[in-house]
């Protein structure tokens, strides 16, 4: 799910995937891997990944239930 969620929020913000990875510090092929669900990011690049995308990291965990709960639109996000 991460992957799709992952894909789903850069294409929204318009963001090719070279540009993800150029700002992430790693190689077009590794962040492919990402949106491909072959590789997982390390916690530290799943930070950056949801700096650059401007959400919660809750939300590339596709952990919606969680952030309703606490009274969080997840709309805006997806």
């Amino acid at each position: 799910m991460f992957n799709k969620r992952l894909r789903a929020i850069r294409m929204k913000r318009k963001y090719t995937q070279q540009y993800m990875a150029d700002a992430l510090g790693v190689s077009l092929n590794a962040y492919q891997k990402y949106e491909q669900a072959e590789r997982s990011p390390s916690l530290d690049c799943l930070v950056q990944i949801a700096d650059i995308l401007s959400v919660p990291t809750d939300i590339l965990l596709c952990r919606d239930d969680f952030l309703k709960s606490l009274g969080v639109s997840v709309d805006e996000y997806q």
